[in-house]
């Protein structure tokens, strides 16, 4: 099945500045849209693409959701959220009521077969009225539950289809896709029985973030250290997703979830495979997912027996976080008091290919650790000989390149050099770049450049279906091992930096975790 995927231009440049790309007419159809998501995420963003003057004046918004509400009550809520944001002034105030002005609202449940024809009604008065070119964005901010729902629904109402040879009908589509690998199967063939892959947004926000974008800039735009990034001079590589809050109040969902799937089979698995990718061979978005899939494909599925030794699951029990006592997982509001669910995940894999041959990768993700921050360090191979006394060098660690995705954007490059004073004496020293300091730009915030992206039509930084394919067989061993109970739960005091199984993990090859 192939439906036409017009106004997305092959010739951009995927990566080029999104101020220099406005967002063509359209309608922007939110699934889901009186939840938390939208009116923290979304809206923000469309509020923000529409003060910087890159959506057009034929563009709309059209809520549907199963809250009672009407156009009025949906256009004061979002304007509401201007003002809880601080507003930006009467400018902006004015610009955001102009756009808010033609909002629209549809409520209705999801398998009501009228929501789908009242929705087609308003798309047709939208065209009229407001210039949208018949352009369709859809996204679907609503428990995964119902994503199949939704799907079908646009079918069978041919809703999925562009109306005319010039427009477009895409699908935005959050995380998570699927809760194993199977689900994810099965939610894939519903989706290409309604879309064409090309019309299909999967979206992870991580990807939006300027330092994991960087990851391309970085390794390929400096003969400086893309000729290192490989087994030669690379000991290994250390991915680390902490967080400090514990679930907050998602307790209940966080039961369904666990780590596992909540972090690693999305994030780690798409920050994975950036850093290990080769050089593609053009930048657009066939290009780069074509080589994040290789990536994916030569990351070792583990075996039952290897997940026994590289894997290390934990919960997270009482202690102390930022001077805060805080309470274990299992006093947490909605968890079960005798729950198994994982709040930290470390392991081991190894990557079969010729780049990265013998290196080994380590992750970690985890809540209630000291402190948030998300990082990819690449630890160097050490000299093979120095030519220094011993107590010359006692203070001289492996150099380090480290990506530092959150909270303080940014790269720090580690590196030996002598201490100032009549002894010689060497110890490792840092060079940061930060973000902030380096450009006087404004960092878009990642949902504003993802949703333009997606009005563009550049799936560049979305993820492709064979994407979350590859991912979840690389995660799925360790659900079943999960399943069975192979793998021993164990606990870590909140504040620590996780249960000494993971420390053990490390020791066994020789290596120790960072402290970032």
């Amino acid at each position: 099945m192939t439906f036409n995927n017009a106004a997305a231009d092959e010739d951009v440049n995927p990566l080029a500045d999104p101020e220099e790309r406005p967002a063509p007419p359209a309608v922007f159809i939110i699934f889901g849209a009186s939840g938390d998501l939208t009116s923290r995420k979304l809206m923000p963003a469309i509020e923000r693409l529409a003060l910087r003057r890159l959506l057009p004046p034929g563009f709309a918004v059209v809520g549907v959701a199963r809250t009672e509400m009407n156009d009025d009550d949906f256009r004061e809520r979002m304007r509401e959220l201007v003002e809880k944001g601080g507003g930006g002034g009467a400018e902006a105030r004015h610009v955001w009521d102009s756009f808010v002005g033609a909002f629209r609202y549809i409520a209705g449940d999801y398998d009501d077969p009228d929501t789908f024809e009242r929705l087609k009604d308003v798309l047709a008065e939208l065209d009229n009225e407001r210039g949208t070119a018949e352009n369709r964005l859809y996204y679907l901010a609503t428990p995964p539950s119902t994503f199949p729902t939704v799907i079908k629904g646009l079918a069978a109402h041919d809703l999925n289809r562009p109306t005319s040879d010039d427009a477009f009908v895409r699908i935005v589509i959050e995380k998570p896709f699927g809760h194993d690998l199977q689900t994810a199967l099965d939610l894939d063939a519903t989706v290409h029985e309604a879309f064409d892959e090309s019309q299909v947004y999967r979206i992870d926000h991580y990807l939006g973030k300027e330092t994991v974008q960087n990851v391309l800039a970085l390794r390929f735009a400096n003969a400086a250290f893309e000729p290192t990034w490989n087994r030669r001079y690379i000991d290994h590589i250390q991915i680390t997703v902490a967080e400090s809050i514990g679930v907050e109040h998602r307790g209940s969902f966080y039961e369904q979830a666990g780590a596992l799937r909540d972090i690693v089979q999305n994030h780690v698995m798409q920050v994975l495979s950036m850093t290990l990718m080769e050089p593609p061979v053009t930048f657009d978005a066939d290009g780069i997912r074509d080589e994040k899939v290789k990536a994916l494909k030569a990351v070792e599925i583990l075996t039952p027996e290897k997940v026994k030794q590289q894997v290390v699951r934990a919960q997270y029990a009482r202690g102390w976080v930022g001077g805060d006592e805080v309470i274990g997982y299992r006093e947490e509001e909605g968890v079960n008091p005798h729950s198994t669910t994982e709040t930290y995940v470390a392991m081991k894999l190894r990557v079969d290919n010729w780049r990265w041959a013998g290196v080994p990768v380590y992750v970690r993700t985890g809540k209630r650790l000291p402190k948030r921050v998300t990082e990819v360090a690449l630890q160097f191979k050490r000299v093979p000989h120095l030519p220094f006394a011993p107590e010359m060098v006692k203070d001289l660690e492996a150099d380090s390149i480290v990506l530092r995705i959150q909270p303080d954007e940014g790269i720090t490059l580690r590196f030996g050099a002598k201490v100032p004073g009549q002894a010689f004496r060497v110890r490792s020293v840092s060079m940061d770049f930060f973000y902030g300091a380096a450009f006087l730009e404004e960092t878009p915030d990642a949902y504003e450049r993802l949703l333009l992206d997606a009005l563009i039509g550049d799936a560049t930084l979305f993820i492709r279906s064979d994407e979350v394919e590859q991912a979840w067989h690389i995660v799925d061993p360790l659900l079943q091992a999960w399943e069975h109970e192979d793998v021993p739960l164990a606990t870590y005091e909140s504040g620590t930096w996780g249960p000494g199984e993971a420390d053990d993990l490390m020791a066994a090859d020789d290596r120790r975790w960072r402290r970032p």
